[in-house]
Formats: C-alpha cells, sequence, structure tokens
C-alpha cells in the first residue's frame, strides 16, 4: 500500500467550534444517578445551557444531587411527568434504568420536549419500535447515548471501512468486556435493568462494528446468556450476589444483511481479561481493533491494517488519534454535538433508526437464549 493510502488514515489536527450564547437552551434531567453526574458535569461546561429542572422517584435525591453539583434555582420533582407539565423545556436527558427508557423517552417527546435518551435505547425491541413513533409524531430531535461514536479513533475504523482499502466485508470479529467489573445498583437486577452485560456494555461493543459498516438490518441471531459470577459471593459482594438476576456474561452469532456474519461476546465479569481483539475481515483487506482491559468506548492501542501489496502480505499501523475538544470527554462531545442538533435543525448525532437494530440484536440475544436455538429477528412497522 503506498504511502498516499496511508496518508487517508493519519489523524487530523482540529480546531474548537464556537458557541452561539445568543440562544440559550432549558435542559431537565429525569434520573439523578450515577450516569447523570457526567451529564450535569459536561452541561454545566456549555455557556448556552442552563439546567432548569430535574426529576428522581426517590424523594430529596433530586434536590441533593443539584446541591452537590452546586447549580442553584433548579426545580425538582418526583416524578418526570409532573416536571413536563409544569415546566418549558427545549431538552431532557434520560437517565433512568432501563425499565423506564421506554415511558420517560415517548412522555417527553409527547409533550414537545427534545430527548437525549442514555443506553441501551431499551429493553425490547417492541419499546424501542415505539419511542421511534412517539418521535416521529412529536417532530422532535432523539438522539442515542452512545459517547464512543465521538472518539477520534471510532470515526476513524468506519473512515478506513468506507475508503474501500478492505473490499466487501464478511466476517467481523466483536465484542470485549472486564475480568473482573460487575456494577452494583439497579444494574443487576431485571425489575429495574432488564438485561445485564449485554445491554451496558454490549450495546457498546456492538455500535462499534455496525456504524462501521452502515448499520445493515440484522437478519438471524443465536445467543447465549450467563451468569456465573455476579450471584456467586466468591466473586462478587454477598448483599450484591444475593439480589443479582441477569446476564454478566453474553454470546451470538449474527447474521446481517449482505451477507455478513457478526461473532459477539461481551462480559462484565471471566477468568480472562479479554475475550479478544475486534477484527473486520474484507475481501481486500482485515482491520485489527486491540481491545481495552475494561470496554470504555474507545480502542486499546494502534490498529492495523493487514493488505497485500504488489504479491506481499504487509500490514500497516494506524496511528492513535487524539481527542479534539479542549475538556477532553467523550460525554461533553456527545451532549454539546445533541444540543448543537437542536439549535442548528441538525439530525439526531446517534439517530433512533440506526440503534434500533441495534436493539433488536440485543432483543434477539434474550429470546434466542431463553429457547436455546437460532430465531429470526423481526422488527415490526413503524
Amino acid at each position: 500500500m503506498s504511502d498516499a493510502v496511508l496518508n487517508q488514515f493519519t489523524p487530523q489536527s482540529h480546531e474548537e467550534d464556537t458557541v452561539d450564547v445568543t440562544r440559550r437552551l432549558r435542559f431537565g434531567i429525569i434520573g439523578t444517578g450515577w450516569i447523570a453526574e457526567s451529564h450535569i458535569e459536561s452541561l454545566k461546561k456549555m455557556p448556552d445551557v442552563d439546567i432548569v429542572a430535574g426529576a428522581d422517584l426517590i424523594p430529596g435525591k433530586a434536590e441533593k444531587f443539584f446541591k452537590r453539583y452546586e447549580v442553584p434555582g433548579v426545580h425538582c420533582y418526583p416524578d418526570h411527568k409532573s416536571m413536563l407539565e409544569n415546566e418549558k423545556l427545549d431538552a431532557v436527558c434520560v437517565c433512568t434504568y432501563n425499565m423506564t427508557h421506554a415511558e420517560c423517552t415517548i412522555d417527553a417527546l409527547d409533550a414537545g420536549v427534545n430527548v437525549l435518551l442514555e443506553k441501551p435505547m431499551t429493553v425490547t425491541t417492541e419499546e424501542a419500535v415505539e419511542i421511534i413513533r412517539a418521535e416521529r409524531r412529536s417532530g422532535k430531535l432523539l438522539s442515542i447515548g452512545f459517547q464512543p461514536r465521538m472518539d477520534e479513533n471510532m470515526k476513524m475504523i468506519k473512515k478506513i471501512v468506507e475508503s474501500g482499502e478492505l473490499g466487501k466485508i464478511y466476517y467481523i470479529q466483536t465484542g470485549g468486556g472486564r475480568r473482573r467489573g460487575i456494577p452494583n445498583s439497579t444494574f443487576i437486577e431485571e425489575k429495574t435493568a432488564g438485561i445485564g452485560a449485554l445491554g451496558d456494555i454490549g450495546c457498546y461493543a456492538l455500535d462499534m462494528v455496525l456504524n462501521a459498516i452502515g448499520y445493515p438490518k440484522p437478519l438471524t441471531v443465536s445467543g447465549y446468556r450467563s451468569a456465573y459470577f455476579g450471584p456467586n459471593p466468591k466473586y462478587n459482594n454477598p448483599a450484591d450476589a444475593a439480589r443479582f438476576n441477569v446476564d454478566d456474561f453474553a454470546a451470538a452469532f449474527i447474521r446481517l444483511e449482505g451477507d455478513i456474519v457478526l461473532d459477539f461476546r461481551i462480559a462484565w465479569a471471566m477468568h480472562i481479561d479479554t475475550p479478544g481483539d475486534t477484527i473486520i475481515l474484507g475481501t481486500e483487506g482485515a482491520l485489527r481493533i486491540p481491545s481495552t482491559e475494561c470496554w470504555n468506548g474507545t480502542v486499546g492501542g494502534p490498529m492495523k491494517l493487514y493488505r497485500d501489496v504488489a504479491g506481499n502480505q504487509v500490514e500497516f499501523e494506524i496511528p492513535l488519534s487524539e481527542q479534539k475538544d479542549s475538556f477532553g470527554g467523550l460525554f461533553y462531545l456527545k451532549l454539546r454535538s445533541f444540543a448543537d442538533a437542536i439549535k442548528n435543525g441538525g439530525q439526531p448525532p446517534v439517530p433512533s433508526s440506526q440503534i434500533l437494530y441495534n436493539q433488536a440484536i440485543i432483543d434477539g440475544i434474550v429470546k434466542s437464549a431463553k429457547i436455546g436455538h437460532e430465531i429470526e429477528i423481526s422488527i415490526p412497522e413503524i
């Protein structure tokens, strides 16, 4: 491969965009738990955003949250519906546990409010479809909270695939996880989370490769789920182990449109540091994306591009890129791009139409694992 081709994938320098402060956005936060901390930290950095309202089901939790983050004058509510009824908002961040994502998002869209919905989009495909129907009838902006999309190295993966250097993609291996990294709180109970590692970090691994190849429609899936670590006090806090009833490991073989197969696995806990690097195989080349010890939304090191050049088997290292924003955070970029889309009438940074396929795969893995064989992935008409 010539230097000219390799130069396509050399990191480029970026300049910071200026923010128009003449139009301010009124934000509310639904759910003031752990994930909301990253949201409020990012929103506080935006000179054109006012955080004016918050809602949480636990009495006093929202008030303590905004006091801790030194955001005065925020109107706090015991539920999202009363907040939507009493506040004039431009946007809300839905930061609740998985099982309430659909309800909160649909209600906000129906109230004429733009929504940034945290991942995973929902628990089931049907819930995701209902959200998209609400999005369409409202005419408001809905973006799903996949901050890894903002990472320059993730963008490079997509650039490499779209360059044609790999040829036709036919096989992908992806996943990741943690040797030990079981969360607690609402993440580990089915009544609140619905799904475990599969939804929590599995959705990220799926988005990394599906976004790169243009999100082809999923056709079939053979899925597997287990929980050998979470419920075991040998590997988990005894109190958390006693209430753990979601998956801590999942794997699947997925067929996609375009004659592409996807080999996937994800874990909160296992007896190994990684289940393997991500690899994308094409007819003209292949790409290896190093894994991380704990899946954190980026890549574990320089990527390698494999090609045949003049009859020789060669490989090239793709340099790592640095983030372009002065704040250094993917969460900030996620929220900034969402706010900019609202103000400029742009498209959602992470559109629901794509993440519907992500969700359908996750839901398909759950359903396939339950019955023990491959199933067709069915997505209702919207």
